[in-house]
C-alpha cells in the first residue's frame, strides 16, 4: 500500500468500528506520523471527537509541533504527557498539555484522562495511548495489564474510543497478549 494512504487507511478502519471500541494499533516506526494524522486529523475530526492523547514516548510539544506542520487543528486535542518531565525538558508547556511526573505513575495517568474527559462531558472522545511499548519498559507486566483493563473498561463505559499504539519493532509476546485481552480489534496498517 502506498505510504500516503496510511492516514486514510487508519481513519477508514477506525470508522468501521462501533463507538466505545478498544483498538490495538500495530505500527512500524516510519508509519507513526501518518497514523497519527489518520487518527486525529481524519478520524477524530470527522467524528467530532475530543482527543486525549497519553504520551509516554515522545514529548507532547514534539507531537504538537508535528501537528502544526501538518496543519492539524489542536483546539480539541489534550495531552497527558508522561515523558517530558523524565527527560528533564525545559520546553514551554502548551496549555493543552498536563504533565505526569513519570510513566510509572499509572494511577495519575488515569486520573488526568478522567479529568480531561470531564472537561467536555457532552462530547464523545478518542483516547490514544502512545505507546504500550514505552509503558512496558517503565512498568511490570501485571501492573500494566491491570491498568489497561481498568482504563479501557472505564472508557468503554463512557462511550469513548480507545486506541493503544504498539510499535511492531519493539513488541514482545507479553505485549501482544496484553493487547489481545483488552482490545476489541487489532489493526495493522500498510499490510
Amino acid at each position: 500500500m502506498a505510504e500516503q494512504s496510511i492516514p486514510a487507511e487508519v481513519s477508514e478502519k477506525l470508522s468501521a468500528l462501533p463507538v466505545a471500541s478498544a483498538v490495538a494499533l500495530h505500527l512500524k516506526a516510519d508509519q507513526y506520523f501518518d497514523a497519527i494524522q489518520g487518527l486525529i486529523d481524519r478520524f477524530a475530526t470527522k467524528k467530532d471527537l475530543e482527543v486525549v492523547y497519553v504520551t509516554s514516548t515522545i514529548p507532547s510539544q514534539s507531537i504538537l509541533n508535528a501537528m502544526e506542520a501538518l496543519e492539524i487543528p489542536v483546539e480539541h486535542i489534550w495531552f497527558v504527557d508522561c515523558i517530558t518531565q523524565i527527560m528533564m525538558s525545559q520546553a514551554k508547556r502548551h496549555p493543552h498539555s498536563i504533565v505526569v511526573e513519570s510513566p510509572t505513575m499509572l494511577e495519575n495517568i488515569m486520573l488526568k484522562v478522567e479529568f480531561l474527559l470531564r472537561k467536555n462531558p457532552d462530547r464523545n472522545a478518542l483516547v490514544v495511548l502512545d505507546s504500550i511499548n514505552s509503558l512496558s519498559i517503565h512498568n511490570n507486566t501485571k501492573i500494566l495489564s491491570e491498568f489497561l483493563h481498568i482504563l479501557v473498561n472505564n472508557l468503554r463505559a463512557r462511550g469513548a474510543y480507545t486506541v493503544i499504539i504498539s510499535m511492531q519493532e519493539y513488541e514482545t509476546e507479553e505485549i501482544r497478549n496484553m493487547l489481545v485481552l483488552v482490545s476489541d480489534e487489532a489493526l495493522e496498517v500498510g499490510v
